[in-house]
């Protein structure tokens, strides 16, 4: 039978912007953004529904107010369509459709076209809900991030992804839709706790883990003062982290994870089981900097990492306050199988095709494995266990007998 087959080509421009007092009346980062270098659509100021955390409202006072005097000053380019809608952010917000749904019903009702915008302010959780429910409406309105926490500005507020919960595994129901910008303004970090100012720097660990040995140095030399909290590190490691970040998504030849591997998921595989086990107490950088230091020391007993890189690797995520064991890594089912290994088929499965993980040959260069040899994952977590040192041993480590493929 005749086949008639074409190569169809899409370019997205992707672009990220750092800022600060992002609704300051003087500050014209969003402004420019919404008009689009163009005269709005129609000669009409544009449209824009906003959904800020709820948490972040409650810590910043003024940020509600400041931003609606924002679209009033702008009022000859931009509108605010509806009053700035206050969800509760964190995992939670993720964890059910109907959030979706509301902000579905917010664009139809404010009649906010594919020439108009919806505007995410809140940490990768939030923005990750927003982003589906912006991606589907009208197949797509246009999105843009302004992530509050290191975590987003560094990693998942710059990528891709949208997404939320279902069925007990994160990102089941989700789109690839790259947002129309991402505006990473550091004023707006200042109300975090320490816990969630942490969480972003295991992602610029990952990333400079995989991609990027001389970031990895400028991090162990800023380490003690990125633990400080000092506003000067703590830039540098964002923009450098977003920038591989980007430089990945856009170079990498597989943006939309076509096929089986995610290496800026090093470190990943583990780490969402261990929210889920944890019922989500575990933060996802936590979780990510727990997962990370399995991965490392993995790779180092099958003789694939040496062990003073990743013994560097270690101790930076230390130096940073990171803990490297968590009592889920030892959670077992009836049988005696820890339950986090059924984390490398879920893995699996949400890509399809061949499990591909990424561990490390050396810091700065990842390689990818298609097996897991699962007793040596429950030595790597053994060992993890001995070095956390402050827990009395409990629960014993269940050996496996075969491979995960």
């Amino acid at each position: 039978m005749p086949v008639i087959e074409r190569t169809i080509e899409v370019k997205w421009r992707h672009q990220v912007h750092f800022t600060e007092g992002v609704f300051s009346p003087g500050n014209t980062v969003l402004r420019d953004i919404l008009a689009d270098g163009r005269p709005a659509p129609f000669g009409r100021p544009a449209k824009a529904i906003v959904v800020i955390d709820e948490s972040l409202a409650h810590a910043m006072p003024s940020l509600v107010p400041n931003l609606e005097a924002y679209f009033k000053t702008h009022a000859d380019t931009l509108r605010l369509v509806a009053p700035p809608v206050l969800l509760l952010g964190g995992e939670a917000v993720k964890n059910a459709y109907f959030r979706v749904s509301e902000i579905h019903a917010l664009i139809d009702r404010h009649h906010v076209d594919r020439h108009n915008y919806v505007i995410a302010v809140g940490g990768g959780a939030l923005l990750d809900m927003v982003g589906l429910a912006a991606a589907t409406a009208h197949r797509g309105v246009r999105h843009v991030r302004i992530p509050t926490t290191t975590l987003a500005q560094d990693d998942s507020g710059v990528g891709v992804k949208n997404g939320i919960n279902a069925f007990g595994k994160k990102n089941f129901i989700g789109t690839f839709a790259p947002p129309f910008a991402v505006i990473n303004d550091f004023t707006l970090l200042a109300t975090l706790g320490a816990r969630d100012k942490r969480a972003g720097y295991v992602e610029a660990v990952k990333v400079a883990c995989i991609r990027d040995a001389r970031f990895f140095d400028a991090i162990e030399r800023d380490a003690d003062a990125l633990a400080a909290f000092e506003p000067e590190a703590m830039k540098r490691l964002i923009r450098r982290s977003a920038e591989l970040h980007l430089d990945h998504i856009a170079t990498s030849g597989d943006a939309f994870e076509m096929g089986s591997a995610r290496p800026l998921d090093f470190g990943h595989w583990a780490a969402h089981k261990l929210e889920q086990l944890s019922e989500y107490r575990l933060r996802h950088g936590e979780a990510v900097a727990v997962g990370v230091a399995l991965d490392v020391v993995y790779a180092r007993l099958r003789d694939m990492l040496p062990p003073a890189e990743a013994e560097r690797i270690l101790a930076l995520l230390e130096r940073l306050g990171f803990e490297l064991f968590s009592q889920e890594l030892v959670h077992a089912d009836d049988d005696g199988q820890l339950l986090v290994v059924a984390g490398l088929e879920e893995f699996r499965e949400h890509l399809g095709g061949e499990l591909t993980i990424t561990l490390l040959r050396t810091i700065g260069r990842g390689c990818e494995v298609n097996e897991m040899d699962l007793p040596l994952v429950a030595r790597a977590i053994e060992e993890l266990r001995e070095r956390h040192g402050r827990r009395q041993r409990t629960v014993p480590i269940p050996a496996s007998r075969s491979s995960a493929r």
